[in-house]
């Protein structure tokens, strides 16, 4: 089927509404436009020079799970979620009451995304895998009574409060077993020559447009997309997260979705997808880049302190991973006594790898500010 061509579904009356039953997708694909081809050579290359670093940088996993923090922090405001990434990297108790329902949405999101990637280790990507990734997300959290691993029994809607004045309203919930199906089969169909670019362009519409859960579809939606990259060999680690970029351009983004199921301009969406590749890639290799170098300036910063140089290695490991800490966190995970612990943070202080934030006598919070801001930013 052409892109230029596609027919994206019908309306189907219902009791009281309209709703919308979407093409099925596993087939072949084409364009004539030649702006897609440019942009997916764009992506691919930029995709190509991230893979790079997981490849050649020794524990690359260090600094992917700031990657997935970061992720998991963006999706989850996109859908009215409010904690910071520094807050993110703290345990609950650190956590003001008041913001812990915020709080444990982003954590039960970064549990989602590591078992996910676990998994794909043993299992291909399928349907059963996102289900089992869903009911992490929904966990103990404020969709918990919304059918959590499951697929929808029920009509959903996007906007609005009601069926009644919904902005759109997903096809029926006795069509999601077969329109799921046939993703999956898409995702895996070796008798086609779609680019994965393109499929997995293709795919995050469809899924989307489904919305087959009742909750956390978006979040599901946009981790779809590093699963798919992973599952596939087109990245050897999920370093790829789009939700930065939907985010910054929420209305484009949520447009060109709407777009398609209205007037079938699948164009219009693969390009804004493209770009959207092509710019976190190169954002990522860029940030990785810089990781890279703080990394050295670090690792120069504690030769000076002599015996105490492993301990302080092992240290900036642990930052790489949690870049707000407290000493008894050193103390932890260090395996190290009290008082070894709060001479390190000195020295990490003194250095200037470390700053206190609380400005507390009574735990105290630390961060390796130069490491974070770049995550913020």
């Amino acid at each position: 089927m052409k892109l230029e061509s596609f027919k994206p579904g019908r309306w189907q009356q219902r009791l009281q509404y309209k709703s919308f039953e979407p093409t099925l997708v596993n087939h072949d694909w084409h364009w004539e436009d030649p702006q897609i081809n440019v942009l997916l050579e764009a992506a691919n290359r930029a995709l190509g020079e991230l893979n790079a670093y997981s490849l050649i940088v020794p524990d690359i996993d260090l600094f992917i799970e700031m990657h997935v923090v970061k992720e998991a922090q963006t999706s989850s405001r996109i859908e009215g979620t409010h904690t910071g990434i520094d807050e993110a990297v703290l345990p609950e108790e650190q956590i003001k009451p008041e913001k812990r329902d915020d709080w444990r949405e982003v954590r039960n999101y970064i549990d989602a995304v590591n078992y996910a990637i676990a998994e794909l280790r043993k299992l291909p990507l399928s349907n059963r895998l996102l289900r089992q990734t869903h009911a992490i997300l929904l966990r103990g959290a404020r969709g918990e009574h919304k059918q959590p691993g499951e697929f929808r029994t029920s009509q959903n809607w996007i906007g609005g409060s009601s069926l009644a004045d919904a902005a759109f309203i997903p096809p029926h919930h006795e069509g999601v077993p077969e329109q799921m199906g046939d993703l999956e089969a898409f995702w895996h169909n070796r008798n086609i020559a779609v680019p994965h670019l393109i499929r997995i362009a293709i795919s995050h519409y469809q899924f989307e447009t489904i919305h087959p859960f009742l909750d956390g579809n978006g979040r599901i939606g946009r981790l779809l997309v590093p699963l798919y990259l992973v599952s596939h060999g087109v990245l050897a680690k999920p370093s790829l997260y789009l939700s930065d970029f939907f985010e910054r351009n929420r209305g484009s983004y949520y447009d060109a979705l709407t777009r398609v199921r209205l007037s079938g301009d699948l164009v219009h969406w693969v390009r804004f997808f493209l770009q959207g590749v092509a710019e976190t890639a190169a954002k990522g290799r860029d940030t990785f880049g810089k990781i890279l170098a703080l990394r050295t300036d670090v690792e120069h910063r504690i030769l000076s302190l002599g015996k105490r140089v492993p301990n302080a290695r092992a240290a900036l490991n642990l930052l790489y991973r949690r870049p707000v800490i407290a000493a008894a966190d050193l103390e932890t995970g260090l395996g190290v006594s009290g008082p070894t612990a709060q001479a390190l943070v000195k020295d990490l202080i003194r250095l200037e790898i470390l700053t206190e934030i609380t400005g507390q006598m009574r735990g105290r919070l630390y961060t390796f500010h130069a490491y974070l801001d770049m995550f913020i930013s």
